[in-house]
């Protein structure tokens, strides 16, 4: 690797967490993009939409959680989804919350993408290991609801 041309000190920051998930995380999407790009939805979508089939009908808010994502990006995903034909968003219930659910075209599409996602998932498994998938798989939720407790924790006490 080059030297460091930058007067900046960047010692370390090849270490950093958000850097490194993130760069893992676009690697892993684009695996499973390229399977699923015949049945016309993407990974993200997919993870929507098996959310929604999994716990619905649910409300944003809690897909939202599920999901680990902010309501305003997930409710732009939404929109797009809704367009589509493959989810319903409901009006507001009486506790002022719209509730998904998934229509007989999302049905479709998702039984569509599912045997290209199980093509795809059972071989990165295989190529990475089972037992290290599950352990990593372990690790990665826990790290998902310790880091969510620090946004919570900075919520509450903001600086």
């Amino acid at each position: 690797m080059k030297e460091n041309p930058s007067p900046l000190d960047l010692s370390g920051t090849g270490y950093c967490a958000s850097f490194n998930f993130r760069r893992t995380a676009r690697a892993v999407t684009r695996l499973y993009d390229m399977a699923l790009q015949e049945s016309g939805i993407r990974s993200t979508q997919f993870a929507i939409l098996v959310g929604i089939a999994k716990n619905q009908p649910v409300c944003i808010g809690a897909l939202a959680d599920v999901l680990i994502i902010d309501s305003t990006t997930l409710t732009r995903s939404l929109r797009l989804l809704q367009k589509e034909g493959l989810v319903a968003v409901s009006n507001r219930a009486a506790m002022r919350q719209r509730f998904l659910t998934i229509t007989a075209k999302g049905e479709r599409t998702l039984a569509r993408s599912l045997p290209a996602w199980r093509k795809t998932h059972e071989h990165f498994v295989a190529t990475v290991g089972s037992k290290y998938w599950m352990e990593l798989r372990n690790e990665l939720e826990r790290l998902a609801h310790v880091v969510a407790g620090l946004e919570n924790r900075r919520k509450t006490f903001p600086r």
